[in-house]
């Protein structure tokens, strides 16, 4: 099997819990035993969906295709995960309690978000990083008082974050499980104002005293961080995590009327449904406009995933381009910027301490 075999055959597991037409092709794909089991195991791992692909297997009755060895292992991850969902669930609930008894109101972000609003059958099935969640960018300050005198510590390798950062320096407890990142502002530079607090706090959804963004909204935000926060867009490249998720919030909206809503965003948001629906072959969910940017984007997706070698070199060039590109931005701004100054400042001293 190839990457590009191996992604979409994987995308196309991670639907069968509800897409006979895709049901139908894993299965003769797994009683053809040319699974390559060991690359589905290291790119589904590498994308985060390893528990996502072994629960919707089960869910599919696939799992005797499966060597038993690695169905094995399967479960004990997947138990791990959900042991571990479980603490993140009992901490996000524990701040949401301390900041609403404080008249802050946390909106939770990305996975910790759709934990909370009950997106997943399984609990299992999400791999989690930090707890994010949003606060009015009026109380960030006093969020962040309040979770230190709880007991929250800064973690040092954060602390040399710009001060207009989308969130604070991530914060830790000895006894609690999650990380956490507070933040004040959903997307990064100019295209904050486009998608900020104040345009989403009105559709937010409450359930159980814990406050989460609309279901329309929090795809704005998957696709949205990865397009323009993590520079996607422009590297071509796509995670299998965000691309589930986008899946199952397709059941429970129209993915195309939601992306309208923002049209400054459409390029980024229609292009990245595009590239989802082809990876979950054609769900009839995912939604979105057929125009030629998106076509075009698509081909250059695909084009890519079957040129391996040269993707990897255009990645590698994209990302060193980038970030130099960001550093000299930075750097010719302390001239005229005070955070700027300051930020380039920290960072100096930082090398020095080392």
């Amino acid at each position: 099997m190839t990457y590009k075999e191996t992604l979409l055959f994987i995308g196309k597991c991670l639907t069968i819990s509800h897409e006979e037409k895709n049901k139908r092709i894993v299965e003769k794909q797994l009683k053809s035993e040319l699974i390559d089991w060991d690359l589905v195991v290291e790119v589904s791992t590498e994308h985060c969906v390893f528990s996502a692909l072994y629960c919707n297997l089960k869910r599919a009755d696939f799992l005797h295709y499966l060597p038993e060895e690695l169905v094995n292992y399967m479960i004990y991850i997947t138990d791990l995960n959900r042991e571990r969902n479980q603490q993140i669930i009992a901490q996000a609930k524990e701040i949401n309690e301390l900041l609403l008894a404080n008249n802050i109101t946390p909106i939770f972000l990305k996975g910790t978000g759709n934990l909370l609003e009950d997106l997943y059958e399984d609990i299992g099935e999400r791999m989690l990083g930090d707890i994010d969640f949003l606060v009015s960018p009026k109380k960030i300050n006093s969020t962040n008082e309040l979770l230190l005198k709880a007991g929250y510590k800064n973690n040092t390798s954060q602390l040399q974050l710009h001060s207009s950062h989308r969130h604070l320096p991530r914060l830790t407890k000895d006894d609690r499980i999650g990380a956490i990142e507070i933040h004040r502002s959903l997307l990064k530079g100019k295209s904050e104002s486009q998608f900020s607090y104040t345009k989403i706090i009105k559709t937010c959804i409450k359930k159980r005293a814990i406050t989460c963004l609309s279901y329309e909204n929090q795809l704005i935000h998957v696709i949205l961080t990865k397009q323009i926060n993590n520079n996607d867009y422009k590297l071509n490249e796509v995670s299998l995590k965000s691309v589930y998720d986008i899946f199952l919030m397709s059941k429970k909206i129209i993915t195309l009327k939601a992306i309208n809503v923002f049209p400054h965003f459409f390029k980024y948001t229609n292009s990245y449904l595009a590239i989802s629906s082809f990876i979950l072959n054609n769900p009839k969910t995912v939604i979105y406009k057929s125009d030629k940017k998106t076509l075009k984007k698509l081909n250059t997706f695909v084009f890519l995933l079957d040129n391996e070698n040269y993707h990897t070199i255009r990645y590698r060039i994209l990302k060193s381009y980038l970030f130099v590109k960001r550093a000299l931005s930075t750097v010719f701004g302390a001239f005229f910027n005070k955070s700027d100054r300051e930020f380039v400042f920290s960072r100096i001293l930082n090398l020095k301490r080392r």
